[in-house]
């Protein structure tokens, strides 16, 4: 029997894009430290609606909806939003 589990699937989908966008060529002058990257996630999270599952099956349904171009576009622009916002004095603990 597998061990209960607690999972916001959006979460998972913004660490990784956020991760991908500020290693990329447009982000490259934009801090990279890991308070300005969770600043960044949770300001972009913020903005966006959660999607909790319980189970490793609801986890690949859930991803499935949540991974296709419209929704990674939404995705998207809420993390730039952040990038910016956070870029603009947000960061560093703040």
């Amino acid at each position: 029997m597998t061990q209960p589990f607690l999972m916001n699937v959006t979460e998972e989908i913004v660490r990784g894009l956020v991760r991908f966008l500020l290693y990329g060529v447009e982000y490259q002058t934009f801090c990279h430290c890991e308070q300005c990257e969770m600043n960044i996630i949770a300001e972009a999270l913020n903005n966006l609606l959660p999607q909790y599952v319980t189970s490793h099956v609801a986890r690949e349904e859930a991803f499935k909806i949540l991974n296709t171009p419209q929704n990674i576009e939404a995705i998207n622009k809420e993390i730039i939003h952040a990038i910016h916002k956070v870029g603009q004095g947000l960061g560093h603990g703040e």
